[in-house]
């Protein structure tokens, strides 16, 4: 079941935008931050708590086009465009530095994003968890919604991913070499001419396919640096994604 309104969900007294903004708002790299939003109401709230929000057009097909739109309306000119899902309460601002440190010292990337080491069969079958499998140089060779790679031979993906981890335990400092199984986060830091690519693109068949819309660029030839994380991250779609998040926020609480 998806969750209406979920921007102004309340997550222990804050709205979940509130909290993302928060969490964005940590990150010591980023020169501006504002919300792109097409609801007046959630334009409202966020000037309650002081962000700075843009109205764009409601009929706008993607979250990257209505990241584009806001760009343009500002009328001013970045060189880098970071763009922050509005259902991640739980980000921290190291993961966006982390992501514009990356972009900047690797040169030939269009697009930086983060990943996270996969540690559980039941994230590695869920089609709502996105994987990637990457290069040898950090860079994605593919985002989908099915566990990627399919190892052949083992009697499941999920037995391969158990063996895996034990197997890492042993190898220590080698781990991110010998990973397999990558979650990938919905974070992009775009280069600019990149971003506004996107909107010139229609959308590719992996995309459609995949219903993943950074398909549409990497099949344009993108090249999509995936950054490492261990921020645990949970997107909220469902009534029990919130309270995963709000017992999560709890626990941080008491700590």
């Amino acid at each position: 079941m998806r969750l209406p309104g979920k921007p102004l969900v309340d997550l222990l007294g804050k709205t979940m935008i509130q909290r993302v903004w928060e969490g964005a708002r940590e990150a010591t790299l980023l020169e501006r931050l504002l919300i792109a939003t097409d609801d007046e109401r959630i334009a409202n709230v966020c000037s309650s708590f002081g962000a700075e929000a843009v109205l764009t057009a409601p009929e706008l097909p993607s979250g990257t086009d209505r990241i584009a739109s806001a760009y343009q309306i500002t009328g001013k000119q970045y060189d880098i465009v970071v763009n922050i899902q509005g259902d991640e309460p739980l980000l921290r601002g190291a993961v966006i530095d982390d992501l514009l440190r990356g972009l900047a010292a690797t040169p030939n990337a269009s697009v930086a994003t983060p990943i996270k080491r996969l540690t559980n069969a039941e994230d590695l079958s869920n089609p709502a968890v996105v994987k990637v499998a990457r290069d040898k140089t950090g860079r994605a060779l593919y985002f989908s919604r099915s566990a990627i790679p399919f190892v052949r031979d083992a009697e499941s993906q999920a037995e391969w991913l158990t063996y895996q981890q034990l197997n890492n335990q042993q190898l220590d400092n080698q781990q991110s070499t010998t990973q397999l199984f990558w979650k990938h986060i919905g974070i992009y830091a775009y280069r600019t001419p990149t971003l506004l690519r996107f909107q010139e693109l229609k959308p590719s068949a992996l995309e459609q396919a995949e219903q993943l819309e950074q398909l549409r660029l990497l099949e344009d030839g993108a090249e999509f640096l995936c950054v490492e994380t261990e921020v645990e991250f949970v997107a909220i779609d469902t009534p029990t994604d919130v309270e995963r998040v709000r017992e999560i926020l709890r626990t941080r609480t008491i700590q």
